[in-house]
């Protein structure tokens, strides 16, 4: 296979959301059987096809970074996390859809990610109020995704779901709420299926083809002339089902 541009995606949450399992869904389209904690970072990528079906379809690599630790981890942990937040596409925050607190640091993780947790106080009070103006200029694509959903009893579900759904907003992205020991949740033609797929597209046309500043966009056989192969990263075999083999970082 020719070499593929390719975009970094930062995957962020509570220990515990189920971060693993879902880039295991999202990567090899199965099941993670026996998830474990993740120690640092771990790498993996998922092909995806921009803009499938139209004659600017071009095929990327969206390289999926499973950021490990606690949001609430001393400096040197949080230190140590920092070098995986350079040069990132797109952002994934996964929230416990059981968890009220880990939908909550959210926002501090996004922050930590975007270089302004330099503040302690003034991001998440009691209420559940944040500054909404430390996300203002923020240009780079969000996605919020909350997980077991199959936890939450039927009856219950419109109640939580409410109450999650204002982080959607908060975060100016879309929102996918799934069960990741369940692929039909991500199925080829569902909504959530439809909402991956115009993040991924938007991380990649933030990455190639709007240039800062003047706006620029770039046609795809432009881009290609102009494409930079990064180094470290030999070619890879896509294997069924579109997915490559896994990277692991510690």
């Amino acid at each position: 296979m020719a070499s593929l541009d390719r975009v970094k995606v930062l995957v962020l949450g509570d220990s515990g959301v189920g971060k693993s399992s879902l880039v295991h869904l999202l990567c090899q389209n199965q099941v993670l059987g026996n998830p474990s904690w993740t120690v640092g970072c771990s790498v993996d990528v998922r092909v995806h096809d921009y803009k499938e079906g139209t004659p600017e379809e071009k095929t990327y690599y969206i390289e999926l970074w499973d950021v490990g630790g606690s949001v609430g981890s001393a400096s040197s942990v949080k230190s140590t996390r920092a070098v995986f937040y350079n040069s990132v596409n797109g952002i994934i925050l996964v929230h416990d859809l059981t968890n009220k607190k880990s939908s909550q640091n959210l926002y501090r993780w996004s922050l930590e990610a975007l270089n302004r947790d330099l503040v302690p106080t003034g991001v998440l009070v009691t209420n559940g109020d944040y500054d909404r103006e430390q996300f203002a200029d923020n240009q780079i694509p969000l996605l919020v995704i909350g997980t077991k959903l199959d936890q939450i009893h039927e009856g219950k579900r419109h109640e939580v779901l409410t109450r999650t759904a204002f982080l959607a907003e908060d975060f100016n992205a879309e929102e996918i709420n799934l069960d990741c020991t369940n692929p039909r949740y991500l199925a080829a033609g569902s909504s959530n299926a439809v909402k991956l797929s115009r993040f991924f597209d938007k991380v990649i046309e933030k990455r190639y083809f709007l240039r800062e500043g003047n706006q620029m966009t770039l046609s795809p056989i432009c881009w290609q002339m102009f494409s930079i192969w990064i180094p470290g990263f030999p070619d890879r075999k896509r294997f069924g089902g579109g997915t490559l083999k896994s990277l692991h970082y510690d």
